[in-house]
């Protein structure tokens, strides 16, 4: 018997931090479901320190509610300069919770996120939501946009064929 995977997606930030669950028999369309998706804010003017400890908190009780097979988090890269240091340092955190809950996780870019699901590496934002919200039968694109990026590699990680 096939078991489900269970897949909890990750979009970092600092300011947002997109999360949304998905759970099905792989390769079985049909069984894929939304469990869970919405994000983790913090307020800008708050300290650093208090922003990521919030982050450390919030997503700690995420992945002990969803209990996910893996998380899928978007891999790294630049964005304007000072951007890209707060998010490294969110990220950091993220990474943290996940060796600390001993959950593996797989990283994946936005252009390899936008081929699995929109079938174009190029794909604008708008296409990949549409995408998401076929692919996991939903009436309309999940909000906040980091929710709906956050099940964008959610389900990049439910196509992917397992490893080994």
């Amino acid at each position: 018997m096939t078991k489900t995977k269970r897949i909890l997606g990750l979009d970092p930030g600092l300011a947002t931090l997109g999360f949304g669950a998905i759970e099905g028999l792989p390769h079985d369309p049909e069984t894929l479901q939304v469990l869970d998706f919405g994000v983790i804010k913090t307020t800008a003017g708050t300290p650093l320190g208090d922003r990521l400890a919030t982050i450390y908190d919030d997503l700690t009780t995420v992945i002990q509610q969803v209990q996910p097979d893996v998380v899928i988090l978007e891999k790294f890269f630049f964005y304007r300069m000072s951007n890209t240091i707060l998010v490294a340092q969110a990220r950091g955190v993220i990474v943290l919770v996940l060796a600390q809950q001993t959950m593996p996780f797989l990283e994946f870019t936005p252009a390899q996120v936008k081929q699995a699901i929109a079938g174009y590496g190029n794909a604008d934002k708008r296409a990949v939501q549409e995408a998401v919200a076929r692919e996991l039968n939903l009436t309309c694109v999940p909000q906040p946009d980091d929710a709906a990026d956050a099940l964008a590699l959610a389900l990049t990680g439910w196509f992917q064929p397992p490893s080994g």
